[in-house]
């Protein structure tokens, strides 16, 4: 067997005013695409690279990248030609100027490459908006199942393995597509705590079912407004009976557990979690500056809640950190221990926030291959990148000679806490601060979502599951 592997991956907020260039992607061909799935050489087939694009969460794809890409990656899968399969990592929330679902887009134009009679597999972040284009053209699909992601290559393997699978027994699999009018944020549908924890525990009940194959619950991505907005769920079987059957027993049980999702830490707004944090027994609380988190198409240059520490004249503080490349590049002009006056942040998102005007000491640069600056204003240390950078890790902190836990207040721009700083806060607290990844998604400007939509309607019923069947045997 001959399967084509490859795809294209990002998130995408149409609420952000940063485009997603042709330059943030980073582009693996051949043996480098290959590379990225270490478990191939485990599978009955012989697997030809194509190419697969990956860009850091922003805002909507630039119509000429996208283009350019999609383009290549059919060129190559005809050239690839014959296949039995193809395979696709994607990530299921990516907006491109101008056309709504994306996915469903590339999906169609290599299936119009390929043809209608190998099979198609793809596997997709939780957090993606599906398409009834896109179960049209897929044959199965499998999605992550935990968030944070850490079973990301697992998820890849899954779904490499099942279309292996399919081709070697000939089969055509049933897709049930249960699409659910609910948006929430990623930040409260953590599989780490209730509801979400039982509901994707429940997963494993129903792969245990015969004949179901996979059965996947997507969340969807809500900082896009654009109609595929919503949670899903996916069934795929060998039959009809048993993956319609399962798509709406599991759509009713995310249903009924719509109004339970909760954070899984305290949340409340920049001046409540300065005070709970300032009050706490603990010596360093770790705050998310969630709605201008990078990670899920924030710009990361919004300066809201450093003007509010140094408003409230806070001592001891850190903010990990802020995107500001003049700022950025004055310091390294000026060298350490040189006062400048600056104009902090707000110039990517001015919508939510403007400059916030400083007089900052540099206190440290780093190393020429990566240029950042720690700048001191008032009693606040301020990490300052020339673009958007999420900090999930203390050692990338802790190289710029600065010790976080050293801080009683340490602020990143991130939304539920990753791993690494998950283990290392002693409190970890959830700020509900302004931006383009806003968690109070009810203050967004939303204008082109379906309607009704939890929690934009919260008094909304669902009488009825809707369940549409894809695929399966000819009749």
């Amino acid at each position: 067997m001959r399967i084509a592997i490859g795809g294209i991956s990002t998130e995408s907020c149409t609420f952000s005013p940063l485009p997603t260039r042709a330059e943030d992607f980073r582009v693996l061909r051949g043996a480098d695409c290959l590379a990225r799935y270490p478990f191939l050489s485990a599978l009955s087939a012989e697997f030809v690279p194509l190419l697969f694009a990956r860009a850091m969460p922003g805002g909507p794809v630039e119509a000429a990248a996208y283009g350019v890409l999609k383009a290549e990656f059919c060129q190559r899968l005809k050239d690839a030609l014959p296949v039995d399969g193809v395979y696709l990592e994607l990530h299921g929330a990516m907006n491109v100027e101008g056309l709504d679902d994306a996915e469903g887009d590339w999906i169609a134009a290599l299936r119009e490459a390929a043809g209608r009679d190998g099979l198609v597999a793809a596997s997709f972040d939780l957090h993606g908006n599906l398409s009834e284009r896109e179960l049209e053209n897929l044959d199965l699909l499998t999605a992550f199942r935990t968030a944070p992601h850490v079973d990301a290559e697992a998820t890849r393997q899954k779904a490499c393995a099942l279309l292996v699978r399919c081709l070697q027994e000939r089969l055509r699999p049933v897709r049930a597509w249960a699409s659910l009018p609910v948006a929430l944020p990623g930040e409260v549908t953590s599989t780490e705590w209730e509801p979400g924890a039982s509901l994707y525990a429940a997963l494993n009940e129903s792969d245990a079912v015969p004949g179901i194959l996979d059965a996947s619950i997507l969340v969807g991505y809500a900082w896009a407004d654009e109609p595929r907005v919503g949670a899903s769920v996916v069934v795929t079987a060998t039959g009809r009976e048993q993956a319609e059957a399962e798509a709406r027993r599991l759509a009713r049980k995310f249903w009924d557990a719509r109004a339970q999702f909760r954070f899984g830490v305290k949340a409340g707004s920049i001046d409540e979690c300065i005070r709970w944090a300032l009050s706490a027994a603990e010596p360093c609380v770790f705050i998310s500056d969630s709605g201008d988190n990078p990670t899920a198409g924030g710009v990361g240059d919004v300066p809201v809640f450093l003007g509010r520490l140094l408003a409230l004249n806070v001592e001891n503080a850190l903010v990990a950190g802020l995107a500001d490349a003049p700022a950025v590049a004055a310091s390294y002009a000026a060298g350490p221990g040189a006062v400048l006056d600056l104009a902090l942040g707000g110039k990517l998102d001015r919508v939510t926030s403007a400059p916030l005007p400083v007089r900052a000491r540099v206190l440290a640069l780093g190393p020429s291959d990566d240029r950042q600056a720690v700048l001191q204003v008032q009693g606040v240390k301020v990490i300052v990148t020339p673009r958007r950078r999420p900090f999930h890790f203390m050692a990338a902190i802790r190289r710029l000679g600065v010790e976080p836990l050293a801080h009683k207040i340490v602020v990143f721009k991130i939304g539920y806490l990753e791993p690494d700083l998950k283990r290392n806060a002693p409190l970890a607290l959830l700020a509900l601060s302004p931006g383009a990844a806003d968690q109070a998604i009810e203050r967004l400007p939303f204008k082109r979502v379906r309607r009704p939509l939890y929690p934009l309607d919260k008094d909304m019923r669902l009488d009825a599951v809707p369940v549409k069947v894809f695929g399966g045997p000819k009749r």
